[in-house]
């Protein structure tokens, strides 16, 4: 909008607002008055002077996966002489204002999105501030300007499923995540697949809803496992939600994976450690935050984002949690 009612392209206007000194001074002047008649922030040098930021909003932070984003986005922001503050929005919109009014204070110079939905009047501010925004997991449709990265949820999922498959499982339980998240409905979408080119139809008493968080995965392997045909390998779709039934299996006097094999997803550093140590699907975190923070600093700069939407790949990490099923 500043461009088309400067009668100037789009790169000079990110000249001007990045203080480079190849732009006319009539022309710096006409996009600095629009600029601040559209209530702008101002970059000013003395302001880009200051330690720059990256803003890491999640809406939760009671999780290890939410550190090991932290930890990319701390690589990439400490190489580059940046600073990151870090959030949580606790999904209330009191909490979003809040953060909001805090980081219109910092030097901000973009924001990370993580398993989020940006609302339309936040997308608004946002942009109206000149705030770049990566979404790393976007929860729902993402902004359309507004990159995103995320992990290949879907073959990641398919990938567990199978291996299960050729130990001999037939009675795979499934373990889902938040239905809002794009990612957990590809993980759904995965395991579906995988049973359907097995030639298997999915039997929605082994589905059971979760939460990605401990708590659900108990709940749901004690449902799954006190069926009257319990399944003999169960599938969580993230690896607190596996560890969750292993104490699920502990209780029905059971043991991983003698009785049941279970498998995870995320690749989350404990779960190399646990009794029997955990299959899974390592998801790359600290690297989707590397990614992050990389492509927000670039936005900031003014450059171009060839790839708009980035999936890292996931891989299947065997370990001690499964083997073939043992009739019981």
């Amino acid at each position: 909008m500043i461009a088309r009612l400067a009668g100037v392209s789009v790169p000079t206007v990110s000249r001007v607002i990045n203080g480079r000194s190849d732009v006319a001074p009539q022309t710096r002047e006409r996009v600095e008055e629009l600029l601040t008649r559209h209530g702008y922030r101002p970059r000013s040098a003395a302001r880009r002077a200051q330690s720059a930021l990256i803003d890491l909003v999640f809406n939760d932070l009671d999780s290890p996966w939410a550190v090991e984003i932290i930890r990319g986005v701390e690589d990439v922001a400490q190489a580059s002489g940046a600073g990151t503050v870090v959030s949580a929005i606790h999904r209330r919109t009191s909490s979003a204002k809040q953060w909001l009014d805090n980081m219109r204070t910092r030097s901000t110079e973009g924001v990370i999105f993580v398993t989020s939905m940006v609302e339309p009047p936040l997308q608004a501010e946002l942009r109206r501030l000149r705030l770049p925004v990566v979404i790393v997991d976007p929860a729902g449709v993402a902004p359309q300007e507004a990159p995103t990265i995320g992990a290949t949820n879907w073959a990641g999922s398919l990938r567990a499923t199978q291996y299960l498959l050729g130990l001999g499982h037939r009675r795979i339980g499934f373990i889902a995540g938040p239905p809002q998240l794009m990612c957990s409905r590809a993980r759904m979408d995965g395991y579906r697949a995988a049973l359907d080119a097995a030639g298997l139809a999915v039997d929605d008493r082994l589905v059971r809803p979760g939460n990605f968080y401990h708590e659900s995965g108990y709940t749901a392997g004690m449902h799954l496992l006190g069926l009257p045909q319990p399944p003999t390998a169960i599938f969580a779709s993230s690896d607190q939600m596996a560890l969750g039934v292993y104490e699920a299996v502990r209780k029905r006097g059971l043991r991983v994976p003698d009785d049941v094999s279970v498998v995870g997803f995320d690749d989350l550093p404990e779960v190399r450690w646990c009794s029997p140590p955990l299959t899974t699907i390592r998801q790359p975190l600290a690297e989707m935050g590397m990614l992050a923070a990389r492509t927000v600093l670039r936005l900031a700069r003014g450059e171009t984002i060839e790839s708009p939407r980035v999936e890292l790949a996931t891989d299947l990490v065997v370990r001690d949690s499964a083997a073939a099923p043992h009739s019981r």
